[in-house]
C-alpha cells in the first residue's frame, strides 16, 4: 500500500514538474518525483534500495528546502511536510527490508519527533519586525490640526466618524493602560436585527455626542442608544430594499450636524414643518444604498422636514439611468462650513458607461443643492443642461472624505473610471482625477488641486483610506498637512493647502506592454517617505499546505505575466497583481498618535490572479451586468465582470486561491499592523495581524491559534496610554496591542466578523470601547447584527 501512495505521489510530482520546467520553473519537483517513482517500484519488490533512494531523496529535500527558504518557517511547511510523513511510515516499515526493529523505532520515533517539533513551531509568531519603541508621550514636534476644529471636542466624546475632523483615530482616553486592559469585559450587547442575506458587511462605526450613541444598521436604518448601556432611544428605517444592495451592503457611519444658532428656519408648507425644523437644531445625517441622504432629528429620530423632499434628497437626480445597487453611500458624507459633501460607489465591473461619479455639495440645513462637480464638463455648476446627464463612467468617490474647515476644502479620495482595466476609451479629465486626492473648494464646487498616486490606472487601486490631517514641521516652518495611504501600500505626506508633497516622491519607471500597451504610463509616482508593500513575489513564494498544491501554484506563477507592481492587464495568459485590490490600505484608512507622533497601519498582503476576458468568450461565459441577469449570486469582486462597453471583461481571482484546497498560492502571512514614525517614516515593529483559527483548507476552519496573518478589513484606534484596539481580521477576534512592543495584551472572540473600525468614549466616569460585529461576506467571516462595548471590571 506504501509504494503504491509513493508511486501516485511521484508520478504526479513528476508530471507536474516537467510542466513547471517547461514554463521556466524549478527542476527539483521532477527530479523528486522521478526518484519517489524510482524508489517506489524497488519498495513494491521489497528491494532495499528503494529504502536508500528515498534517504538520498529525502537528503537532497533537505538541501533544496535549505536554499530555498532559510529559516522561513512557513517555507518549510509545504516543502518538507509530506517528505517527513513519508519517512515516518516508511522507517515504520523498515523491518520488511532487513532493517532492525530497533533501526525502525529509532529513525520512526526521530520523524515523529521532527513531525511535533515542527507543527508546534507553527505556534510560534514568525515574520515579526522589532526595530523601537514609540517615541515618548509628548516627543513629537507633529500635531493634528489644530485649526480644524480639534480643540472643541469633548475628550469624552467621538463626535465625528474618525474621532476628531482631522480623522486621527485617536483617542486621549488615559485610564484603559497596557498594564490593566486584561480586565477588560463586556459591559453591554445591543442587537440591530439587521443581517442581509447576502453581501452583508455593514463595516459600522458609532458616534457618540453627549450621552448618546448613533449608527447605522446594514440597511442604513439609524439607530440612537444609550451611551452608558445600549438601550435603544429611537430607531429610523427609511426602507432599503435588498436589490439596492450594491457590492456590499456597507454603512459605515453617520455625521453630526448642528444647526447654528442665528438660522433663520422658515416653514415649508405649515406650522407644523417649522416645529419639525425647529427640532431639527441637531441632526443626524447619513447616506443610503439607494442613493438618498436622509436628515432625522438628534433626539426624536423623526426625519427633518426642513431638509431637502421631508427629510432626504436623492443624489442620482440627472444621473440617467441607475439599476438598482448601481449607484449606493456607503461612506459617512462630510461636513464643511454647513455644506454636505459625498460621494458614492458605482457598482465595479459592469458597464464603461455606468452612471456618473459626480461629486455633490448639498445645504446641511435645506438640503439645496449648492453645486455639483462634474470632471468632464466642469462647466457644469448644479445641474447639466437640458437634455443631458452628469457624465458617465467618471471616477466617484465611494469612500469618506476628510474636510478642513478652516480651509474651505474637502478632501475627497477618488476611485477609478466604470471599467477599472480597461482605460483606451478614457478621457483626458478622467485620466487626470482617477485615483488622486481631490481638494474641493466647498464653496465653489470646483477642486483647488489634486494628486494622482496611480497614473492610468487598471489595477484598480481606488483610494480607498480616508486621509488624516496634521500640522508637519518643515525648514519653512509648520504647515497644514495630510496623511496620504494607498492601496498599493505607499503613504504620502502633503501640504493640503497646495496639494505638494512635503515628503519624498520619485517617478520611477514600471513595466509597460499587455493590453492597451499605448495608454499605459511609463512611470508611477512612488512615496519614499514609507511604503506598507513588500518585496516583488518570486516562485519561492508560492506556497500550499502541502508539496502538490504548492507545485500547482509554482505552475500558476511561471505561466503568468509578472514583471513586479504595475504588470500590465494581458488577456492571453494570467497576470499578477501585487498587492491585490484590498491593499495595502483600504477604508479602514490609518489612526494616528499626535503625542507620540506614529502611524498606526494595519495592512494587506495578498497577490491578485487576472487576466482579462475577450468578449466573445466573455458572451459565452454569460457574463453580464447585474441588472440583465436572473440570478445574482453576490461572488467576490471581479470574478467575472463584464465590463460592458470595452472589448475584455475580466475575470480577478482575488487572493490568488487555489481552486481545490481554496488556500491562498502566496506563503503567509497575508496581513499585518505597523507602527511607523511619523517624523522620518521608519518602521517601529511590523507584526501579522490574525491567527489560524476560522481559516483553513477547504473552508474548514483548523480552530488553531496560529498567527499566520490573516486578510483584514477595517482600522484601529490608538490611545494616549499606549494601546491600539483593532478587529478587521478573520479569526473574529478583537485584540488590544501594545504601541511599545506590538505584542497583543488583550483580546475577545466576537459572535460575528469585526470588520468595521473600532471607537472609545467615556460616559459617567467609566471608558468604553465599541465594536459593531456584523461579519463580511467577502472576508467569508460569520454574519451578525452586534454593537459591543467593552469596559473595565469593577
Amino acid at each position: 500500500m506504501y509504494s503504491v501512495v509513493s508511486l501516485l505521489i511521484g508520478v504526479y510530482l513528476a508530471i507536474g514538474g516537467v510542466w513547471l520546467i517547461v514554463e521556466g520553473g524549478s527542476l527539483y519537483y521532477a527530479i523528486a518525483g522521478a526518484s519517489l517513482i524510482i524508489s517506489s517500484l524497488f519498495l513494491y519488490f521489497k528491494k532495499r534500495l528503494g529504502v536508500w533512494v528515498f534517504a538520498v531523496l529525502f537528503l537532497a529535500t533537505l538541501g533544496w528546502t535549505i536554499w530555498e527558504s532559510g529559516l522561513d518557517y512557513w517555507r518549510w511547511v509545504p516543502r518538507m511536510g509530506v517528505p517527513v510523513l513519508l519517512a515516518f511510515v516508511l522507517a515504520l516499515l523498515l523491518p520488511g527490508f532487513n532493517f532492525s526493529k530497533r533501526t525502525s523505532f529509532s529513525f520512526a520515533g526521530a520523524f515523529l519527533v521532527i513531525f511535533l517539533g515542527a507543527f508546534a513551531m507553527a505556534f510560534v509568531p514568525s515574520n515579526w519586525i522589532y526595530n523601537a519603541p514609540a517615541p515618548a508621550v509628548g516627543s513629537s514636534e507633529i500635531q493634528l490640526g489644530a485649526s480644524n476644529g480639534i480643540n472643541n471636542i469633548n475628550p469624552n466624546d467621538w463626535p465625528v466618524y474618525g474621532r476628531d475632523n482631522n480623522a486621527s483615530r485617536f483617542s486621549p482616553i488615559t485610564d484603559i493602560t497596557p498594564e490593566n486592559v486584561s480586565s477588560l469585559k463586556r459591559a453591554w450587547v445591543y442587537r440591530t436585527k439587521d443581517i442581509p442575506p447576502k453581501r452583508y458587511g455593514a463595516e459600522t462605526t458609532p458616534i457618540k455626542i453627549d450621552d448618546t450613541l448613533y449608527l447605522c444598521t446594514a440597511r442604513n436604518q439609524l439607530v440612537a442608544l444609550k451611551a452608558h448601556n445600549g438601550e435603544e432611544i429611537w430607531r429610523y428605517d427609511p426602507k432599503v430594499a435588498d436589490e439596492d444592495i450594491p457590492y456590499t451592503a456597507a454603512c459605515r457611519g453617520v455625521a453630526y450636524y448642528k444647526t447654528p444658532a442665528n438660522s433663520d428656519i422658515k416653514p415649508q408648507s405649515s406650522p407644523s414643518d417649522a416645529i419639525t425644523a425647529r427640532a431639527c437644531n441637531e441632526r443626524i445625517i447619513s447616506g443610503t444604498l439607494d442613493g438618498r441622504i436622509i436628515a432625522v432629528d438628534a433626539q426624536t429620530g423623526k426625519p427633518c422636514n426642513d431638509f431637502g423632499n421631508q427629510g432626504e434628497v436623492d443624489i442620482k437626480k440627472n444621473m440617467g439611468k441607475t439599476p438598482s445597487g448601481f449607484v449606493a453611500i456607503t461612506g459617512v458624507p462630510v461636513i464643511v462650513q454647513g455644506v454636505i459633501i459625498t460621494g458614492h460607489q458605482v457598482l465595479d465591473g459592469q458597464r464603461r458607461y455606468a452612471p456618473s461619479g459626480v461629486i455633490k455639495g448639498f445645504d446641511a440645513q435645506t438640503g439645496e443643492l449648492l453645486w455639483a462637480w462634474d470632471m468632464v464638463k466642469p462647466y457644469i455648476d448644479k445641474l447639466p443642461p437640458e437634455g443631458e446627464t452628469y457624465t458617465r463612467g467618471t471616477p466617484n468617490m465611494w469612500t469618506t472624505a476628510t474636510g478642513d474647515n478652516d480651509l474651505g476644502l474637502a478632501y475627497l479620495p477618488m476611485g477609478n473610471s466604470s471599467a477599472d482595466y480597461w482605460s483606451s476609451s478614457r478621457t483626458a479629465a478622467e485620466f487626470k482625477y482617477a485615483t488622486s486626492l481631490v481638494a474641493m473648494d466647498v464653496n465653489t464646487g470646483k477642486p483647488a488641486w489634486s494628486f494622482q498616486t496611480v497614473h492610468k490606472d487598471v489595477w484598480d487601486y481606488d483610494l480607498g483610506s480616508q486621509v488624516s490631517l496634521i500640522d508637519y514641521p518643515t525648514d519653512a516652518g509648520t504647515v497644514p498637512a495630510l496623511v496620504l495611504p494607498s492601496k498599493q501600500g505607499d503613504i504620502y505626506i502633503l501640504n493640503r493647502e497646495t496639494g505638494e508633497p512635503l515628503t519624498g516622491v520619485e517617478e520611477r519607471t514600471v513595466p509597460v506592454g499587455g493590453v492597451g500597451p499605448e495608454k499605459r504610463a511609463n512611470t508611477q509616482p512612488f512615496s519614499t517617505f514609507h511604503t506598507l508593500r513588500k518585496p516583488d513575489l518570486t516562485a519561492k513564494d508560492m506556497w500550499g499546505v502541502t508539496l502538490f498544491d504548492q507545485l500547482a501554484c509554482r505552475i500558476q506563477f511561471q505561466s503568468a505575466s509578472y514583471d513586479g507592481i504595475y504588470t500590465p492587464p494581458t488577456t492571453d495568459q494570467h497576470w499578477i497583481q501585487y498587492p491585490g485590490y484590498n491593499g495595502g490600505s483600504d477604508w479602514g484608512s490609518v489612526a494616528i498618535d499626535p503625542s507620540r507622533g506614529v502611524i498606526i497601519a494595519n495592512y494587506n498582503d495578498m497577490p491578485n490572479y487576472n487576466r482579462l476576458v475577450s468578449r466573445e468568450e466573455a458572451n459565452e461565459r454569460g457574463w453580464k451586468p447585474r441588472d440583465e441577469i436572473a440570478h445574482d449570486e453576490g461572488g467576490p469582486e471581479g470574478a467575472g465582470d463584464p465590463q460592458q462597453g470595452t472589448p475584455y471583461a475580466v475575470n480577478v481571482n482575488a487572493g490568488w486561491r487555489l481552486g481545490f484546497t481554496g488556500l491562498l498560492c502566496k506563503q503567509p502571512p497575508y496581513g499585518g499592523i505597523r507602527a511607523i514614525n511619523l517624523a522620518d517614516g521608519s518602521t517601529l515593529w511590523d507584526r501579522p495581524l490574525g491567527t489560524a483559527r476560522n481559516n483553513g483548507p477547504f473552508g474548514i476552519a483548523s480552530g488553531l491559534p496560529l498567527t499566520i496573518g490573516t486578510p483584514n478589513n477595517g482600522g484601529s484606534v490608538v490611545t494616549q496610554s499606549g494601546l491600539i484596539f483593532i478587529a478587521a481580521a478573520t479569526d473574529n477576534l478583537i485584540r488590544a496591542i501594545n504601541i511599545n512592543t506590538g505584542e497583543t495584551v488583550w483580546q475577545d472572540v466576537l459572535p460575528a466578523g469585526g470588520q468595521a473600525n473600532p471607537m472609545m468614549y467615556r460616559e459617567n466616569g467609566k471608558s468604553y470601547l465599541v465594536i459593531v460585529a456584523a461579519g463580511h461576506h467577502f472576508m467569508e467571516t460569520e454574519p451578525g447584527d452586534y454593537v459591543i462595548a467593552y469596559a473595565l471590571d469593577d
